[in-house]
């Protein structure tokens, strides 16, 4: 019990910038277990930017509530994913070869590529939240942000990882069936949990454009790569995250 603790916050402490001691914790082992507990942590977030989602709405535009819980997301998370997309349409996008690309995504210097697949990807998620209402955002935002890092947890247990060293090492090895497990039943906790909220007609077309997010974005840095880097699974989330922001707003 004491090990799945420590993964949980292990988890939390690498896909978050809230304030975890978790310096006794670690362990190779831990940390690669932590990989069950994305979808969870992913849910936690979710809760916040649609805290302040509904928070923000009862007093003002629509429009200003989607952006200050896209900001809350932003600030919880230090923009880890959105960096990792970022940095990946700079690698794949600037690189010929797998050897640049890889170079490239090391660079901590934002390029034009990754600066318009950012701005980009920030619009389409207020957008796409915008145009839904307050309450079916905020459960939006909650099954978005799990189900995206289990869009995450499915593409680093389908590939490899390509590099000896980075923020995917950790994970490098894949995940477990025991992992996979885990990250699953956590998914379909969700999926469960959205009958309290909208019809399922909903959430198919929001898993739809989620997995639609997920195959093209692999599909983008896959042919070059060959594999995934923790920047990718990055990029992977953020792609699933819209792709369930875009399904809900086509069903709507």
């Amino acid at each position: 019990m004491r090990d799945e603790g420590a993964a949980f916050l292990l988890a939390l402490q690498f896909l978050t910038r809230l304030p975890v001691a978790s310096g006794r914790l670690y362990s190779e082992a831990r940390m690669a277990a932590s990989v069950r507990y994305y979808p969870l942590v992913g849910v936690l977030v979710g809760c916040v930017s649609a805290g302040a989602l509904l928070a923000a709405t009862a007093a003002l535009p629509g429009v200003v509530g989607v952006l200050l819980a896209v900001a809350a997301g932003l600030l919880v998370t230090g923009a880890f994913h959105e960096d990792g997309l970022a940095d990946t349409f700079d690698g794949i996008g600037g690189g010929h070869t797998r050897a640049q690309a890889l170079k490239i995504m090391r660079d901590s210097r934002l390029g034009t590529y990754g600066t318009a697949a950012m701005a980009v990807a920030l619009a389409l998620k207020v957008a796409a939240l915008a145009a839904l209402p307050a309450a079916l955002g905020a459960a939006a935002l909650v099954a978005g942000h799990g189900l995206s890092r289990l869009s995450s947890v499915a593409a680093l247990a389908t590939s490899g990882y390509v590099r000896g060293e980075g923020a995917g090492k950790p994970v490098s090895r894949g995940a477990s069936a025991a992992s996979l497990a885990v990250a699953l039943a956590t998914g379909a906790v969700i999926l469960a949990g959205w009958s309290f909220a909208a019809p399922p007609i909903a959430l198919a077309w929001g898993c739809a454009g989620l997995a639609l997010g997920h195959g093209a974005m692999r599909a983008f840095y896959e042919p070059k790569l060959g594999g995934y880097t923790g920047d990718t699974l990055g990029a992977v989330q953020q792609a699933s995250e819209i792709g369930f922001y875009l399904g809900l707003a086509a069903w709507l």
